[in-house]
């Protein structure tokens, strides 16, 4: 997450103060991934060091005050115009997990793919019901329709996360089924459960549905809160 440059693009709007900063940022993901006042206030100094804000005065209340500079706004837009890079994907922690716990001893891979499944579908479920609020906070309108716009595309966001790792999980658990049926003595394991529909998640929402098994498809979602 760049924090850096969602701090820059709030200051695109007007100077801004370090708390105020924070608020504006997790209305806008809801509070997906929060952040605290100190982690702000050592970007923003981050940020001044290398010219990209300068501080701007005080408020009325005494709040020193920061403003995107020329330099901060040529970041900004590279950063729009550039696409986020995948060549090099972070650490995932289910992922690895899972590699870790193939031939591991006393350890049963399909109990711990079985184990998440349960918790990711419940967070799909969760995800569901928050963006059934969002609609109908957007449908609404009013002052806070541009952070609800954003909250509601990161939980579609999170939805596909948790979709594709449901799916998944699905993947690993048939394929060793078919790798423990092919092992000379090795009894087949149980038929893999298929993903449940969650569309009946919360009333009125869209619905939620497991596609078909994906093959080689990996991805995670965080649950958040508003």
């Amino acid at each position: 997450m760049s924090i850096r440059h969602g701090l820059l693009a709030l200051l695109e709007r007007g100077p801004r103060y370090g708390s105020q900063l924070r608020t504006e940022f997790e209305s806008r993901t809801g509070a997906t991934w929060p952040l605290n006042v100190g982690q702000v206030y050592t970007t923003l100094s981050r940020l001044e060091r290398d010219g990209m804000v300068a501080q701007s005065g005080e408020d009325a209340a005494g709040h020193a005050l920061y403003a995107i500079t020329e330099d901060g706004r040529t970041e900004l837009r590279t950063w729009f115009e550039k696409p986020v890079d995948r060549t090099s994907p972070a650490r995932d922690e289910l992922a690895i997990k899972l590699a870790m716990a193939v031939g591991a001893p006393s350890v049963d891979i399909r109990d711990v793919i079985q184990s998440q499944r349960r918790h990711t579908v419940k967070a799909m479920q969760d995800y569901t019901r928050l963006k059934a609020q969002a609609l109908a906070a957007v449908e609404r309108g009013g002052a806070r329709e541009r952070d609800d716009v954003a909250w509601l595309l990161v939980l579609e966001q999170l939805i596909f996360q948790t979709e594709a790792e449901a799916r998944w999980l699905d993947h690993c658990e048939s394929r060793l089924i078919r790798l423990s049926a092919t092992a000379p003595g090795a009894p087949a394991g149980p038929a893999a459960p298929t993903v449940p529909d969650t569309s009946a998640a919360a009333p009125g929402a869209p619905a939620v549905t497991a596609a078909p098994r994906a093959h080689d498809t990996s991805t995670t979602g965080t649950p958040g809160a508003r």
